[in-house]
């Protein structure tokens, strides 16, 4: 009985002093590819719901276009006009438009030029700011941009009325969502009637398609 507890005495101490085996090697994680094509907005459409008619994009890349704003559309703050017409190269321009019965919808891409990410501190003081345009005024209040990799994000909302002809005034609402992309800028906007009988797209639905047209672009 000594001579066999002797054994099991000296095997476990063998066991204990075999080393251990080295942890395996962490996983190299894939790096994401950050390249954007703009050739493949056209590919975001797919996220649409059904019923919208798609045509191309012909207008300025830049969500005072969207707004119904022309290029001499004035901002106060004087600032703030860098986050509705963000610096691009119109040249670049690519994109989309549609219309449904939720509002319209539209996703534009477009190189871009020095200095078109906005300074963190001009962001932070046009957390409400106003634009007019001719008969045009608009109200925008700054909303929480969505969270993409290697990607500076903000967000608008805004409330524009239009005075027409025999006093009328025309109202519409939008909701924006634009993403710097190192050499490129992407915007996504969603503008809806709010007199229309039609329910509008949901609240989130523009960040959602923001997010999806980068992930679209960058393949």
């Amino acid at each position: 009985m000594r001579l066999t507890a002797a054994c099991v005495s000296v095997l476990l101490c063998a066991a204990c002093a075999q080393p251990s085996q080295p942890p395996p090697p962490p996983v190299p994680e894939v790096p994401a590819n950050l390249t954007v094509n703009p050739a493949r907005i056209d590919r975001a459409r797919d996220d649409l719901p059904a019923g919208y008619e798609v045509t191309g994009y012909t207008g300025a890349p830049a969500p005072f276009a969207a707004w119904g704003f022309r290029d001499s559309a004035v901002s106060d703050p004087v600032q703030c006009a860098t986050l509705g017409a963000p610096s691009v190269d119109a040249a670049t321009t690519v994109g989309w438009t549609a219309s449904g019965p939720g509002g319209i919808v539209y996703a534009v891409v477009a190189s871009a030029s020095p200095g078109a990410v906005p300074d963190p501190a001009v962001v932070a003081d046009c957390g409400r700011w106003t634009v007019t345009s001719g008969p045009s005024t608009g109200t925008v209040t700054g909303l929480p941009g969505p969270d993409i990799a290697a990607a500076d994000t903000i967000g608008m909302n805004t409330a524009a009325t239009t005075v027409v002809e025999g006093g009328t005034q025309t109202r519409l609402h939008a909701e924006t969502f634009v993403a710097y992309l190192g050499e490129y800028v992407c915007f996504v906007a969603v503008v809806t009637d709010p007199g229309s009988p039609q329910p509008a797209l949901g609240t989130g639905f523009a960040s959602d398609l923001l997010v999806k047209t980068v992930s679209t672009l960058r393949g």
